[in-house]
């Protein structure tokens, strides 16, 4: 069984003869032959098909898709440049080869060959019984071969993937020699990998742009994108003296051409407004040539990541920047992938806001849920799911937010590298009354501003809880959070747990002064009773509330 499946309430069909299968298998296998060698058409339309995101670093494949809720299926267009003797294409819980669910053509040399297929916890392929993966067509063009096919959300099949909201994480393979059968594809032997994406983007209509509307593009100057797997590249934008108050209205990545398959995410922030200038810089996020202030520029303008289109704020509302109050100085951040450790490239990717002067009636808002960075908060090693909870409170809310209540019609999840799934929930009442947003496939490694379904209305008195599940089974010891990594905002809070720490241990462990939080959680033994006095813990104890205005001030 897929190790994501659930059970569904569907009514599924009764396939037990590996017969059937077969038969339609051949079938499919021929009306590909001929497909492949007849239909020498055009591209299929561009429009058809909205979505679309390169597979490989490469850019030889290349996905795009559209989703149809009335059916509640994917449609899916894969590129293939070079078609060599087949690939594989699917989906896994994250981005493994083995448990997955795939489509797969291959070739023995003479005919080629289409069908939907698993692989088991060690990685052989094996046909389905149920053929999910729908061959629709296929379609010669100057620039390679188009391959359409469709997939339901949900199939009743235990060995397919559920497409579900959020990060789906996609893989690929691609098949350098002729086999002679689905059986005997080495998978550990293929040059594949993965790539995340947002499958099920929300069914929203775009608002009516006005017409003194502007742009200005936030953009890498002409950078060398080092040649190694993974850079942060940080620059210091400016606007102009003077630049009065606007509304953000829409914004859209600018990726330099032939290197969309490089640019795997950007962000620009606005620094704080307390200091007066901000030194300029042109270099990687992580160097110690980068300047310390620098780390006050975090309050979120645009973030992109790879598959996402443009970002539209709601008609009655932008998001402020400029006039009093406001910094003029933004930097931006682009997370370069580069695991073919290409070299020289250059690089001019950013990010371009729309603007206007003719304010909106409602400023747009960021609120921060969740967690403080706090050395309080911590998780043990050889977790597979260890959660923690953050909670703005009905106090918090009924304090900060207006009468009306607030709209909430965008998200970004974020975590650190251990996250593996983040859920935000509204309570009102004291009852779960709305998911607000959740991702069960969440990756650190893949985080964007979502437009929600639908907008989510929060009044005073409300609660919104944030859980995260962190997963550190291949780490030694305890992960601690740093004290001081970020600004605290409306509506995060951390456990008391410091007090608890020398009883975790009959051995006696020093809690001088001088001994810090963290180094006291690396002296824990990590025991099945330690691990769970811990995980009780930040169930009952009492809670830290930083209910914070914007400006990281606390509300009265």
């Amino acid at each position: 069984r897929m190790q994501n499946s659930r059970s569904q309430p569907c009514s599924c069909p009764s396939l037990k003869l590996r017969e059937v299968a077969s038969m339609y298998f051949t079938l499919v296998a021929a009306f590909l032959v001929i497909l492949v060698v007849a239909l020498q058409g055009s591209a299929p339309r561009e429009n058809s098909f909205p979505y679309k995101v390169p597979l490989d670093p490469q850019g030889l494949l290349e996905l795009s898709w559209n989703v149809s809720y009335p059916e509640q299926a994917v449609h899916f267009q894969l590129l293939i440049r070079e078609l060599r003797f087949g690939l594989l294409f699917g989906m896994s819980d994250r981005g493994e080869f083995e448990n997955a669910d795939m489509a797969v053509l291959w070739s023995d040399g003479h005919n080629s060959y289409f069908g939907d297929a698993w692989s088991d916890a060690k990685g052989q392929l094996h046909m389905d019984s149920q053929q999910d993966y729908q061959l629709l067509g296929a379609h010669r063009a100057p620039e390679g071969l188009y391959l359409l096919f469709r997939r339901a959300f949900s199939t009743c099949d235990p060995k397919d993937y559920l497409i579900e909201d959020g990060t789906v994480h996609l893989i690929y393979g691609i098949l350098e020699k002729p086999v002679p059968s689905l059986q005997a594809i080495n998978i550990s032997a293929l040059h594949g990998g993965l790539q995340r994406v947002q499958l099920l983007k929300p069914n929203i209509s775009i608002p009516e742009l006005p017409s003194d509307m502007k742009s200005m593009e936030i953009t890498a100057p002409d950078v060398v994108i080092p040649s190694q797997e993974t850079t942060y590249w940080c620059y210091m934008a400016e606007l102009p003296e003077g630049f009065p108050k606007h509304h953000i209205i829409m914004y859209e990545p600018v990726v330099t051409a032939g290197n969309e398959a490089l640019v795997h995410h950007m962000e620009v922030f606005q620094c704080a407004a307390q200091f007066d200038s901000f030194p300029h810089y042109n270099g990687p996020c992580d160097s110690k040539m980068k300047p310390d202030r620098l780390n006050y520029c975090r309050h979120v303008l645009a973030a992109w990541a790879m598959g996402a289109q443009a970002f539209y704020y709601p008609e009655e509302a932008g998001l402020a920047f400029g006039g009093p109050g406001s910094s003029r100085y933004l930097r931006l951040e682009i997370h370069y992938h580069n695991p073919l450790v290409f070299k020289g490239r250059r690089d001019s990717s950013g990010i371009r806001l729309y603007y206007t002067a003719t304010l909106r009636p409602y400023d747009a808002g960021i609120m921060e849920l969740g967690l403080v960075y706090s050395p309080v908060m911590a998780i043990p090693p050889g977790e597979d799911s260890f959660i923690l909870t953050g909670y703005c409170t009905d106090k918090c809310t009924q304090l900060a937010l207006p009468a009306a209540g607030i709209r909430i019609f965008a998200s970004q999840l974020h975590t650190h590298l251990a996250g593996r799934k983040v859920v935000t929930v509204l309570s009102r009442d004291g009852r779960e009354r709305q998911v607000v947003n959740a991702d069960r496939h969440y990756s650190p490694h893949f985080q964007e501003i979502r437009m929600l379904k639908e907008v989510v209305a929060v009044f005073p008195g409300d609660e919104l809880i944030t859980t995260c599940t962190y997963n550190t089974e291949d780490r030694s010891r305890a992960t601690v959070v740093s004290a001081g990594a970020a600004p605290l905002f409306l509506g995060t809070t951390q456990g008391g747990v410091a007090f608890l720490l020398p009883r975790f241990n009959d051995e006696e462990i020093c809690t001088c002064p001088q001994v810090s939080v963290p180094q006291q959680f690396y002296s824990i033994p990590w025991n099945t009773f330690n691990r769970d006095v811990l995980k009780s813990l930040y169930g009952f104890a009492p809670i830290s509330m930083h209910c914070n205005k914007s400006s990281a001030v606390r509300f009265p």
